[in-house]
């Protein structure tokens, strides 16, 4: 086709070899290094923001390929046509060749004639033994819906001299569907009329699919972090109700003369980590004693955290009706068993004598209380208990200790020491004991903590529950 006149303006003269020679180094170097990032981008994981990331280097060597395709042809000028006979409709250009992406056509307003580049019948999928389409028979081809757009396209161009930019979608002899993207001017004939108008048509359906990729995957993660905030919101408004975060020191309601001195805290991770399923509950009990419970339940969420409310209920349930803590965590034990989303728990579970100052207490697969008497502190020996939920039927045993006005036990949660955890983080905490020993409430002592382990870093949260013996 010859190179067009349009309207208002001469064709402009391409660039010298060597500035393009030197674009296209560094659009292909740029291509391969986006290319070798590409790879290591995970397209199949089940994070949506990999599948986003993933889809957004691919619209971007779809871009990258038209660039160097682009300036191949500003290098090498017009690609010749096929000699004849001319190559069968099947035959296919190699892939990321601008021969199967940009064909060109003109039409001949004088003559109803129309000039199709042999690329563009590679584009439609069409015959090039048969003659090219006109205007009027072009919408033929165009699918139902995008025909308004192209006549409007078509109209504006021949009636008003408007520059064509736009797309429209083609179904191709074989059903297959294109995107195609139409540029074209009209072309003034000597009079000032149009005779004829001229157009690059370019198959953009790849890229159209990789932006589509790019917007249904970025619709998809927004969709994701969505739903984490709604149910980060509503995990830890659950947790505010069920275990909340003390103030002061807890006195239970209907208790006489004040036997212990009671407070809890729990610690937050700053990491913006979902809720998980740490507890703490101190209850006073019908018979007079007291229930102190720390435990924690694996995983983090909205389930966790309605599992978590549903452990501590069954703890405070059968405390109410005297299950001694062995008894108590078999029992809990069999519940995690029976759900139907099985899940692993530890626990450690304390009813308080206050008549003997006895403690009674059993544990499943936890760290031991930590007991501090006399300025100096040591963990509790414990007696066998394995994880909630690990395996059917098993036995917890108990233990027993008597303590003396002014020992202070310390329940906690794992994860409360960051970044340690089993002896080093009992080391920690029993290297608190002077400390303690100074504090005049157990609230002190949970402040000290705080201090201590709930700054910047925390990555997960933990509870802490401090009893003084007063009396």
């Amino acid at each position: 086709m010859p190179s067009p006149v349009s309207a208002d303006r001469s064709a402009a003269q391409p660039p010298g070899r060597d500035p393009v020679e030197a674009l296209i180094r560094q659009a292909r170097r740029l291509k391969g290094e986006v290319d070798a990032v590409r790879r290591d981008a995970r397209a199949d994981g089940p994070d949506p923001e990999e599948r986003w990331q993933r889809a957004l280097y691919d619209l971007a060597l779809h871009q990258l390929d038209d660039v160097d395709a682009h300036l191949a042809q500003l290098r090498d000028g017009p690609a010749p046509l096929p000699p004849d006979p001319a190559p069968a409709p099947a035959a296919r250009a190699p892939r990321g060749s601008l021969l199967s992406r940009v064909g060109s056509a003109e039409w001949n307003l004088l003559t109803d004639e129309a000039t199709w580049s042999a690329e563009l019948y590679r584009i439609l999928g069409l015959d090039p033994e048969l003659p090219a389409l006109t205007l009027d028979e072009l919408p033929s081809l165009v699918l139902e819906e995008d025909r308004a757009k192209l006549t409007a396209m078509v109209t504006g161009c021949l009636i008003d001299g408007r520059p064509i930019d736009g797309e429209f979608r083609v179904r191709r002899p074989d059903a297959s569907v294109r995107t195609v993207h139409m540029m074209g001017e009209p072309v003034l004939g000597p009079d000032g009329g149009t005779a004829s108008m001229w157009a690059v048509l370019r198959d953009v359906s790849a890229l159209r699919r990789s932006q589509r990729a790019v917007r249904e995957t970025r619709d998809s993660l927004r969709r994701h972090r969505h739903r984490e905030r709604t149910e980060q919101r509503v995990a830890a408004e659950l947790q505010e109700a069920v275990v909340p975060p003390w103030r002061g020191s807890l006195r239970p309601p209907h208790q006489g003369p004040a036997t212990l001195d009671l407070a809890a805290h729990r610690l937050s991770s700053d990491g913006g980590n979902p809720i998980g399923g740490d507890w703490y509950d101190a209850l006073e009990l019908a018979d007079g004693e007291t229930l102190l419970s720390v435990g924690d339940l694996t995983g983090h969420g909205v389930a966790v955290a309605s599992g978590m409310a549903t452990l501590l209920g069954a703890v405070r349930g059968m405390a109410m009706t005297g299950t001694q803590p062995g008894q108590l965590l078999a029992l809990l034990n069999q519940l995690l068993d029976a759900t139907v989303q099985p899940a692993l728990g530890s626990a450690v579970c304390c009813r308080y004598r206050p008549a003997t100052r006895t403690l009674v207490w059993g544990q499943a697969g936890h760290p031991a209380p930590l007991l501090y008497r006399d300025g100096t502190g040591r963990a509790l020996g414990a007696p066998q208990g394995v994880l909630l939920g690990a395996t059917r039927g098993a036995v917890y045993e108990q233990a027993e200790v008597t303590l003396v006005p002014g020992d202070l036990l310390l329940l906690h949660t794992e994860g409360l020491v960051p970044g340690q955890d089993g002896a080093a983080a009992a080391d920690r905490l029993l290297g608190l004991a002077p400390r303690f020993g100074a504090a005049r409430t157990a609230q002190d002592c949970v402040r000290a903590l705080v201090e201590e382990f709930g700054g910047a870093g925390r990555e997960e949260d933990a509870c802490v529950l401090v009893a003084r013996v007063t009396a």
